[in-house]
């Protein structure tokens, strides 16, 4: 019978031995940290690789250091120029510094997507609407460096910010496209007013020009009468010079 006790008392110590070895392997990978707290006061971080702890004594903490990914969900923005918009975006995130992450903060994630999301709407709420659709890049980047500095303190690094959409009300995209339809009759008036301006002042040039030299104003009659030679026409009108005419008249007698 006491055999039997003392086996089983030393199977539940070899239990005890091998559960509380089993609680002091650590084991990391490349892209994971573990902060270490002992008796509730931080100590260290460590990983990756195999590590130890003081099991009961000493609690660990996995962090995540690979990037993440972050929907910033729909906001409503109101632009500088009052129009109403429906914004979303995403956000590229990663932990350098863990022990921040852990200690300065309840729950980076949660606190990262809030940050983001006022973020997102303070910053466009200082644009007109053409700039949210034509200046998004500088945008993005504008966003990106506002959460990396506040992010700071809290061990993230933004990688990057992207607004994906920009949705505007029906009645607003019909105002746009008349807008832009507007703009390109202007240019096409403004395109068509300057080249008619250089035509007139190419003709100036070459009236100056013929009148300084007759027989440029000849070779002008010359080359009109091959363009007429050309054409289908059974009437030529010959233009000929006034003194030449003059010439041709007999002499009067005395």
């Amino acid at each position: 019978m006491s055999v039997d006790i003392n086996t089983a008392f030393l199977f539940i110590l070899g239990f005890i031995a091998l559960y509380i070895v089993a609680q002091a392997i650590r084991i990391f990978r490349e892209y994971e940290r573990g902060v270490v707290f002992t008796l509730g006061r931080y100590t260290k971080t460590i990983g990756p690789g195999l590590t130890f702890v003081i099991p009961i004594v000493q609690q660990v903490v996995k962090v995540d250091l690979r990037v993440r990914v972050e929907d910033v969900p729909t906001q409503d923005v109101i632009s500088r120029d009052n129009v109403s918009v429906k914004v979303n975006a995403v956000l590229y995130f990663r932990i350098v510094d863990p022990e921040k992450a852990i200690l300065n903060v309840e729950n980076y994630m949660e606190a990262t997507s809030q940050l983001a999301q006022t973020t997102l709407r303070s910053v466009l709420g200082k644009h007109e609407l053409d700039e949210m659709l034509a200046e998004r890049d500088k945008l993005n980047a504008d966003i990106q460096t506002i959460l990396d500095e506040q992010t700071d303190a809290w061990g993230i690094k933004v990688a990057n910010v992207e607004i994906k959409h920009v949705d505007i009300d029906e009645s607003m995209v019909r105002a746009i496209a008349r807008q832009a339809e507007a703009e390109r009759y202007r240019r096409a008036k403004i395109i068509n007013a300057e080249g008619e301006q250089q035509a007139a002042e190419k003709l100036v040039e070459a009236g100056r020009i013929l009148s300084g030299d007759p027989r440029a104003m000849q070779l002008r009659y010359f080359a009109a009468l091959h363009d007429i030679a050309g054409d289908k026409t059974n009437t030529i009108v010959f233009p000929l010079p006034m003194d030449l005419i003059e010439g041709l008249k007999p002499a009067n007698k005395t």
